[in-house]
């Protein structure tokens, strides 16, 4: 573990019924400032692990530390954390300004202090004309960044959001993800980020660990994550993603060559396979994908493809096809003069690159 982390997940194990382990050997650390999000589907352990960070849970086996301390023992309300829910958990019979003053009364802060907090705060989420309304008052969006403040006024070094925004409407949420992100970096403050979103990961994170059946599948900044999943889950959950299934039969440094089970032959980079013969799901994103034959290197393969469907979505063009034997196959193009419309029936030739196409385990 790095000296410097400021939050540290050393061996961490968590069991409910201490037969079945939802948080397996979790080894994970942060250093002051950075923004992590915990992204996975429902029952992966995200979730878990926050709630062990928050206090809520306690680790079955291992150490959490925060700036050095081990705080497996530690009440909530003394680790200094702040906490955003979906559900913003605001308390409907206090004003705003209440709100945000109850935890400052809580650390026994004089009340000119406290004030002057409040304000800050709700100066900082733009909300300061709101201080003398009630939760019910506000909007979906306006009680978000109530809850934001809440968290942000008695200047914790770490906050930890739970699916802060998953009640929110689509431009609402893109807007405040910008605001959340916005206010993390400029504050400094170190902040644990969990969703099942992937955009919303993608776009907030300076990393991002990928959960799944209580582990991390992978660690890496959002870009990473996206062009070089580590394993199949990880290709298949972030972002979209075409697959097809094959044979290792010949591998040549950073190059290997699959026959695909419907006899195709295509090339890869080897990343989960490691021999002749090994059984591998090949993973290629959409906009990876070439139909101009003169963009790709010769004595690359290629294939042929049946056009089956066609959608102009403004910016991009997005094209199904029927690819050895996968009716499912994507592609996704920019919106240019010089891009072709195929048209449904159309039969074309499509490659990539080896370096485009990644050779992982067949799940």
């Amino acid at each position: 573990m790095a000296n410097d982390a400021f939050v540290v997940f050393d061996r961490v194990q968590k069991s409910y019924d201490g037969v079945t382990l939802v948080v397996k050997d979790l080894n994970l650390s942060l250093p002051k400032g950075e923004f992590l999000t915990m992204l996975g589907p429902s029952g992966s352990g995200k979730t878990t692990c926050l709630m062990m960070l928050a206090g809520f849970e306690t680790a079955t086996h291992g150490e959490i530390r925060l700036n050095g301390r081990n705080i497996n023992t530690v009440p909530p309300h003394k680790r200094g954390i702040g906490m955003v829910f979906q559900n913003y958990a605001l308390f409907p019979h206090m004003t705003v300004a209440e709100n945000l003053a109850f935890p400052l009364e809580v650390r026994k802060l004089d009340k000119s202090v406290r004030d002057e907090k409040v304000k800050r705060a709700l100066d900082m989420v733009q909300m300061g004309a709101f201080a003398g309304r009630r939760p019910s008052q506000l909007s979906g969006g306006q009680q978000q960044r109530i809850a934001l403040a809440r968290a942000l006024v008695f200047e914790p070094e770490l906050v930890l959001m739970d699916e802060p925004l998953g009640a929110l409407d689509k431009q609402l949420r893109e807007h405040m993800q910008f605001e959340i992100t916005h206010l993390a970096h400029n504050l400094g403050i170190t902040t644990v980020y969990v969703t099942h979103d992937q955009t919303e990961a993608l776009t907030m994170s300076d990393r991002v660990a990928v959960f799944n059946d209580g582990r991390i599948q992978q660690l890496a900044p959002p870009s990473e994550l996206y062009e070089a999943p580590v394993n199949s889950f990880v290709a298949q959950f972030i972002g979209e993603n075409n697959r097809l299934m094959g044979t290792v039969t010949e591998i040549t440094g950073e190059t290997c060559v699959v026959r695909l089970d419907s006899g195709d032959i295509i090339d890869a980079k080897p990343v989960n396979v490691s021999k002749v013969g090994d059984r591998t799901q090949v993973s290629i994103r959409p906009e990876r994908v070439e139909t101009n034959k003169a963009r790709l290197r010769p004595g690359v393969h290629t294939l042929k493809a049946e056009v089956t469907e066609f959608i102009y979505m403004g910016d991009i063009f997005r094209t199904r096809l029927k690819v050895a034997g996968h009716d499912d196959f994507v592609i996704k193009t920019r919106n240019a003069p010089d891009q072709i419309r195929h048209q449904p029936g159309q039969m074309i030739e499509i490659g990539w690159l080896p370096e485009d196409c990644r050779a992982l385990d067949a799940p």
